[in-house]
Parts: structure tokens; sequence; C-alpha cells
């Protein structure tokens, strides 16, 4: 045949090769192939689709699997028949047509361990278990495979669609609103970025509380903490720094908290203003503890997808502590031995993971300034979650429950408070000045006992004199009510003229 075809190619008239005709003939032309042709782009944009269609047929299961419940004990489901990485989601189907969906949380030889986002009431021996696939992009949505185990993980909705909505840890609405039409989806478990990349901070971020501004500035990229007991004001101080702050996007996680509270946050505190520009997660205490810990990690990537598209983020989590406690509860559930008072090894693993998640993107991209509330029990500052965190943020501010009973609002104690970022974003008569209040006030505080009872001696030092001059005045600066409005500018007014 090889022979053949050869001879008859030899035989072929050489005017044809080169895609003329024999007049003779009355033949058409036929034109020879070019040798290249570069494709135009309607031609490369299908080679692109085709490409991405190749490359996702490595996530589409053959068939479906599924497992089988075998044991429930406390919070933990047992499972045997599958084989999942640790973080992957399961879907057990019920008689009455519910779903109960879970997380894998760990294992044991064959068995794994998954934590419900829900109740487990109707489950019986031997469920079926079945996995929850990621969505998988549509062809030409990525640009590279979808390799990595966070890409594989739960993705939720993000972006412009959630500002003015709350939602729970799963992503779903619970304003009554309808639903979101997000266009965007997201894993909630994204890649640490390199230290080396992130964009120093370099700016200052107004936040409209005097206090703050003057004695304790924040920079854009900055992640302080709000240490405070249990009453004294920090959900408050939170709304006055969602609602007056300069940046373009506010992100709220509530955490564990009462549902009460969080209706309060919403329609109080935050106000009609500052929610038209937020999106709010809410996880309440009442919430599974994996429920708890996913709202947190999505609040985190929803200020991630604003941040990456270059706007300035808020993000405001309460509480830190709440998503300890519930880390605490999965991990001593499925066996971990508890370390610290009662708190396991994951516990203080897993906080540098989700608040390193904050901060400054790349050069010339956007910014997350994150507040992170702890609550301190029994107004201890060396508790292990307060102590932990101080040494994983960048700064943070101390409410006193004293201050709060005297009346002194926002209850901040600047003796004990401090942002390490401050002294890089602020200039150095601004940095005088508020050290020399800070000296002052600190003075002050130090020989109270010795005023309030008449046995200081005006005079004695001078430096106490001037503290005692000037105490009414500071105790008003570091006051503010709840409507008044506070920016930068003013901040750095009032704090000069306190020494003219």
């Amino acid at each position: 045949m090889q022979s053949r075809y050869r001879h008859q190619s030899d035989r072929r008239p050489a005017g044809d090769a080169l895609g003329t005709h024999d007049a003779r003939a009355g033949q058409r032309p036929r034109l020879a192939r070019p040798v290249s042709v570069p494709p135009d782009r309607h031609t490369a944009r299908w080679k692109s689709y085709l490409r991405d269609c190749d490359s996702l047929l490595d996530f589409v299961e053959p068939m479906q699997v599924s497992g089988r419940v075998t044991r429930v004990a406390g919070l933990v489901m047992e499972c045997v028949g599958l084989r999942l990485a640790v973080g992957s989601a399961c879907t057990i189907p019920m008689a009455n047509g519910i779903r109960v969906e879970a997380e894998v949380v760990g294992f044991d030889g064959d068995r794994l361990f998954l934590m419900p986002q829900s109740d487990v009431e109707g489950i019986v021996p031997g469920s079926r278990v079945f996995p929850i696939e990621a969505s998988v992009p549509k062809p030409g949505s990525v640009a590279h495979p979808r390799r990595r185990p966070s890409d594989r993980a739960r993705h939720l909705p993000v972006g412009d669609a959630l500002l003015g909505r709350v939602v729970d840890g799963a992503g779903r609405p619970l304003d009554g609103l309808g639903p979101l039409g997000a266009q965007h989806m997201a894993p909630i478990s994204a890649r640490p970025v390199n230290p080396l990349d992130r964009a120093p901070i370099t700016e200052t971020l107004d936040v409209g509380v005097r206090a703050i501004n003057s004695m304790l500035t924040v920079g854009r990229g900055q992640r302080l903490g709000l240490f405070a007991g249990t009453g004294v004001g920090k959900s408050v101080l939170l709304g006055m720094i969602a609602r007056y702050t300069t940046a373009d996007v506010i992100v709220v996680g509530l955490i564990g908290e009462r549902g009460r509270e969080v209706k309060e946050f919403i329609e109080q505190i935050l106000g009609p203003v500052g929610r038209a520009r937020s999106a709010v997660v809410a996880a309440p205490a009442d919430s599974p503890p994996l429920m708890r810990l996913q709202g947190a990690a999505y609040a985190t990537a929803i200020a991630e997808h604003f941040r990456d598209e270059g706007k300035s983020v808020l993000l405001i989590m309460d509480s830190l502590t709440r998503y300890a406690m519930a880390q605490r509860e999965i991990a001593l559930a499925i066996g971990e031995p508890p370390a610290t008072k009662g708190y396991p090894p994951s516990v203080f693993a897993k906080l540098p993971v989700l608040v390193e998640r904050a901060g400054n993107g790349l050069e010339g991209g956007g910014s997350i300034t994150a507040f992170y509330t702890v609550l301190s029990e029994g107004d201890d500052q060396q508790d292990p979650i307060a102590d932990a965190a101080r040494g994983i943020l960048d700064g943070h501010i101390v409410l006193d429950r004293h201050l709060a009973e005297a009346g002194h609002y926002p209850a901040i104690d600047i003796e004990q408070s401090i942002s390490r970022a401050m002294h890089g974003i602020t200039s150095t008569p601004h940095q005088h000045a508020a050290r020399r209040l800070k000296q002052l006030y600190s003075r002050y505080q130090r020989s109270r006992d010795l005023i309030s009872v008449g046995a200081y001696a005006p005079g004695s030092d001078p430096v106490l004199d001037q503290a005692i001059a000037l105490h009414d005045r500071i105790e008003a600066f570091l006051c503010q009510e709840i409507p008044d409005k506070v920016d930068m500018q003013e901040s750095l007014t009032q704090l000069t003229a306190l020494f003219e």
C-alpha cells in the first residue's frame, strides 16, 4: 500500500503541488496546504478551552463511592469504607429526606472521624456517607489546573453580592433577603502569603475613635487584638470602628456570640450605614463547633477576595477565643490530649494559621486590617488564648473593667495597650505627644490613692503636678460618645492642644 501511494504521488503533476492548474484539462486550481498559518483568535480560544477540559478530567470521579456510619459518640461520627483527606466534606442522607453535612477532622486506620455541621438526630447505624466533590471550575475560568489541597476544599460564595447581607458559616443567607446571586466562589482555606511578598505597613487607617487614632494608631494591614472581659463595651467599640472607618469594605465575623447579640450588633451597633458596605458571617453559640470554625475561615476568605481586588478591607472577628474553644471541642472529641488549661496543642497551631491570612497583600494591592476580640476569663490577661494571641498579633488594645464601671467609654487602658506599627507610620511630634500623655496618665494612676486622701503635697513632683492639672482634660480626651466621629486629623489637633 505504501509503495502504491508513493508511486501515485510521484506521478502527480508538479503544477498541482504548486497550486496551479492545467488549462488544457479545464481543472480548477487545488491550493496546497501552507507550511504554517498562525491561528486566529477564535482557534486559540478553542484550543485553550480543550486544554482546560483535558486538565479538569482529573477531578471527575468515574463512579460514586460511599461509606457507612459505624459509631456516633458525642460530637463525632465514625465512618468506614471511604478514603478521604482531612478537611474533605461529606453528606449523610436520612430517611426523611434531610441531608446532614459533615467534615473529615481525623482518621484512625480505616476509620474516618466526621464532625457534623448540624444535629445528628435521625442518623441510624449503617447510614450511607457520600463524599462531596469540590466544585469543578468551568473551562476557561481558571488559568491553571486545580491541583492544590486548598482548591479541593469547600468553596463558598464571595464578592460584592455579600455586601449588606448576613450569612451563616456555610454561606446560607440568614437575613431573609433571598438568594445571594454571587458570581464568585473561593476556598475557605487559602494558601498562606509569602511574607517576603507582602507590602510593608506604611499608611494609617482612620477608625474614627480619638483614643485609638492618637494613642494607638492603626496601620493598613495591621492585625490587632481587642482584649476584654465580658460586659466592658467591646461590641460597642467594634461598632464605632466599623461605622466610622475609612476602609472600603467591612467584613464582620460573629463567631460563638449569643444570638441576641448578633441581631443587636447588626441593627443597632453597626447601623444601616455600616451594614451597607459590610458582609456579616454569623455562627452563633448554638452552632456546632465545626460551623464556628468554618465561619471564621469563611469571613477571612471574603476579606481575602476583596483584598485581591485591591480594596482596603476591615476585618472584625468577634471573637478569637470562641474560635479557639470550638477547635478545643473538636480536638478533645477525637481524642487529642489536653495541654494548657484544657486546650490541646492543635488550638495553638490553628490560631496563627487564621491570623496570618490577614494583612497586606502584594505591592500595590489591597490590605486587610483585622481586629480580633479576645475574651479574658475573669479579666485575667494571662489566659492561655490571650497570651498566645499577644504573640501573633501586631498590637493589642486592652479594655479595663474599672474604667467601664466608672463610666469611662471606650474603656481603653492606654497603659497596657500598644500598637507595634505606630512607630513606623506616625510623625515624630505625634509620637512625642502620645508618649507625654501616657506618662502623665500613668503617673496620676500610680499616685491616685495619695491624691484622693490628700496625702500628696503639691510641688513635691513637678510631673505629677502637671498630671493633676491636666487629668480632667486627659479624661475628657480619652472618652468619646457613640454618635461622635473624630477623624485622624482632628484627633492629632486635639492631642496637641492638650499641652498648649
